[in-house]
């Protein structure tokens, strides 16, 4: 590709929520597209998108956004995949690369491959990136910036394929890694799908409790639940498909979750101090190796901005 020149004529996305006005706003900053199209099932959703000018073209039709288009990008629920696969099929251009940005990985390829056209690519990906917002305005094109996007190609896949999409996440701003589905799936449920549900959890907690300690719970919050009901707050959608979607990996590491609840349990009962400080001296250090890696702010309360 020679400076200046797009990556793709036509890039289409698919979904104008967070992460695809988010990709939408990161492409147009990059030059990457000569057209960029976007769609969304939702008028509501694809007039807020048009009135914030983040795309050349905006349509409801799946299979007219997809026509002509080198990349498409799939920003929906990963409980959607297979009807938007169907609507989209007809319309994918010869060698399209599709794409996605779901945080499961082996049910979308499994949902989207035997939909698409043996002349597509399909490879499937994941941003590890994102808010608790959601729609058109929650987006904005750093979101990507220092973070990994990795992708799960299958078995065979074309070289030049998984070249220019590795290319168009790195002109994101992504640092770009290669894994195999399953593992992702599996590492993911530990560090993403499972955190969610305990905070989903908590806070249900916390509103039953509400109504018994009259308003107390939401008075005296803490930091510490004050950042659950952040995370409590993503997408219901979203999340509601994820778990139905990667059920085996997250059912894993709720087991292996709970045996360690047990065990701190136990040694509150018993008032094993040891056993405690030992484990929160390891927690503290993994912190400190997320901060060393780029992954969050090391400033006083985890960088919230704080008025004088």
């Amino acid at each position: 590709m020679m400076a200046g020149t797009p990556l793709f004529d036509r890039i289409t996305i698919i979904g104008a929520g967070l992460i695809g006005s988010s990709v939408a706003r990161a492409v147009r900053r990059g030059k990457l597209a000569g057209h960029l199209a976007l769609a969304d099932a939702n008028e509501e959703v694809i007039k807020e998108a048009e009135g914030l000018g983040i795309a050349d073209s905006f349509h409801t039709s799946v299979v007219e956004a997809v026509a002509g288009s080198g990349l498409v990008i799939l920003a929906v629920p990963v409980g959607a995949m297979a009807s938007v696969g169907v609507a989209m099929a007809p319309g994918l251009a010869e060698g399209a690369i599709i794409s996605d940005v779901g945080s499961v990985k082996e049910s979308v390829f499994g949902a989207l491959e035997p939909l698409l056209p043996a002349h597509a690519h399909l490879i499937p990906g994941h941003p590890v990136a994102g808010t608790e917002q959601s729609g058109p305005a929650a987006g904005f094109a750093s979101l990507f910036d220092g973070r990994w996007c990795i992708l799960t190609p299958p078995e065979g896949v074309d070289a030049d394929a998984l070249e220019t999409l590795t290319a168009f996440w790195q002109g994101l701003g992504s640092t770009v890694e290669i894994m195999e589905a399953r593992h992702h799936d599996l590492v993911l449920a530990i560090t993403s799908h499972v955190p969610h549900l305990i905070a989903y959890n908590i806070v249900g907690t916390a509103s039953d409790l509400e109504e018994v300690t009259r308003s107390e719970v939401i008075k005296y919050s803490a930091g510490g639940f004050r950042d659950f009901t952040r995370i409590a707050a993503s997408d219901p959608t979203m999340w509601r498909d994820v778990f139905l979607n990667n059920k085996d990996a997250v059912l894993e590491m709720l087991g292996r979750f709970s045996e360690d609840l047990t065990a701190l349990q136990r040694a509150i009962r018993w008032g094993d101090g040891d056993a405690l400080f030992d484990l929160f001296t390891r927690t503290r250090e993994i912190r400190r190796r997320i901060i060393d890696a780029g992954q969050d702010d090391a400033k006083a309360d985890f960088g919230r901005p704080h008025e004088d």
